[in-house]
């Protein structure tokens, strides 16, 4: 393995105890970790290294260094993507004819391709609930001045985020990252989005995988409307009169329930300041997420961070602590119900969803058994319910096994 070659940011010396002799699609099965896996135009292997799980991606050496480096500036912008790990080139065979080289990344842990989502007896809105996520996650690169170049639901992971998903790049290898995109550049990622989805669909329909009453079509126009929505409220210009000076903290209102931080407005008014206008120069996504972070040291999706904080405030009045600094009830809402309801959930089974995961789902079962009963049920007897109702049926989403479903065979691109 002389000619082996290894880039990475940290030494990264277990993977030569991989097998890079061998093509990739020939690798044995006891370094294979068994995970569901999208479609893709490469061979991709999930491989297991010591506690860690790793995805390997084999393409050419240019292509394997530019999706390495464009992951790893998305990174430090904090954009939800796969976490680069190595590019290892100069492999050849036993007969030392060359073979391609390979871009390896982080799995990331409790994800799903769609088609696995779609596996999986879910509401028949959940077509609706990717398609929200996805145009999110465009919106983020957008804003940045990414530029995918190949959306689709195949280049894309999901993890539940409370009653939605968080949708996470996966494939960047067409992408391009410039200062601010042009209209033109927006317009072609959003049609080939469409293009790429409606056609996704129907290949589920044509497996049976999706509902009935779901229109491909529909969702693909879908994602444009939710997009161009979602992009008008965090770049639009507003102007009012200068009377009116309280829309400015309403736009700064509307930004954050739809989950993002406002860095910087710029406001202008005409010569006589009769009129303003003001326009948002830095969002950030993430809103939810930072607060709750900053209060309990808790980092999760910005749903469930929503989710968790109104809870947070829920307790804070039934403990009539509504008088107390809100670091300090933070603190103690976590000592106190949020921690002992995890807990409370078997060693064994929390593998299944993530903490943050189990206990939206414990605090929605929660509300099911007290509309039922008619009554105020407690966290530790909600959790004890949905442990046994629930939880023991559901699927390990962490590391979900191909024999979970057929449909789990298929490559991650």
């Amino acid at each position: 393995m002389e000619s082996l070659q290894i880039t990475a940011a940290t030494p990264e010396t277990a993977l030569l105890d991989l097998p890079w002799r061998v093509p990739l699609e020939e690798w044995p099965a006891d370094v294979l970790a068994a995970l569901p896996r999208g479609i893709s135009r490469h061979i991709v292997r999930f491989v297991k290294l010591g506690q860690r799980v790793l995805a390997v991606k084999e393409t050419r050496d240019h292509y394997a260094f530019r999706e390495y480096e464009l992951l790893r500036r998305l990174g430090k912008l904090e954009v939800p993507c796969v976490v680069p790990v190595a590019v290892v080139t100069g492999r050849v065979d036993d007969d030392g004819e060359p073979l391609e080289s390979a871009i390896v990344t982080e799995h990331l842990s409790f994800s799903l391709p769609y088609r696995a989502v779609f596996s999986q007896a879910l509401r028949p809105d959940t077509a609706t609930r990717l398609i929200d996520a996805l145009a999110v996650l465009m919106v983020r690169l957008h804003l940045i001045g990414f530029y995918w170049g190949d959306v689709s639901l195949s280049n894309t992971l999901f993890r539940r985020d409370a009653d939605r998903f968080a949708a996470y790049l996966v494939d960047a290898e067409t992408g391009d990252l410039h200062r601010e995109l042009t209209p033109g550049q927006r317009a072609y990622d959003l049609d080939l989005a469409r293009t790429n989805i409606i056609g996704e669909l129907f290949d589920l329909e044509a497996g049976e995988l999706l509902d009935e009453e779901v229109d491909a079509i529909a969702i693909g126009d879908a994602l444009v409307s939710r997009y161009e929505e979602l992009w008008s409220v965090l770049t639009q210009v507003e102007s009012f009169s200068a009377d009116e000076r309280w829309r400015v903290d309403e736009r700064i209102r509307r930004l954050n329930d739809l989950g993002f931080d406002v860095g910087e407005l710029a406001i202008v008014t005409d010569f006589d300041g009769s009129t303003v206008e003001i326009q948002p120069k830095v969002v950030d996504a993430g809103h939810h997420s930072r607060r709750l972070l900053r209060l309990t040291g808790l980092d999760v999706q910005d749903n469930q961070a929503r989710r968790m904080l109104n809870d947070l405030d829920a307790w804070r009045a039934h403990t009539d602590r509504l008088m107390d600094s809100e670091q300090l009830v933070a603190h103690d809402w976590l000592i106190h119900s949020f921690e002992p309801t995890i807990s409370a959930v078997p060693r064994e089974l929390r593998k299944k969803l993530e903490p943050a995961q189990l206990f939206h789902e414990i605090l929605d079962h929660r509300w099911f058994l007290s509309q039922n009963e008619g009554r105020d049920i407690p966290m530790p007897e909600a959790a004890v319910s949905y442990v046994d109702q629930v939880l023991r049926h559901r699927p390990d989403e962490a590391l979900l096994s191909k024999d979970d479903d057929e449909d789990h065979d298929l490559l991650l691109g």
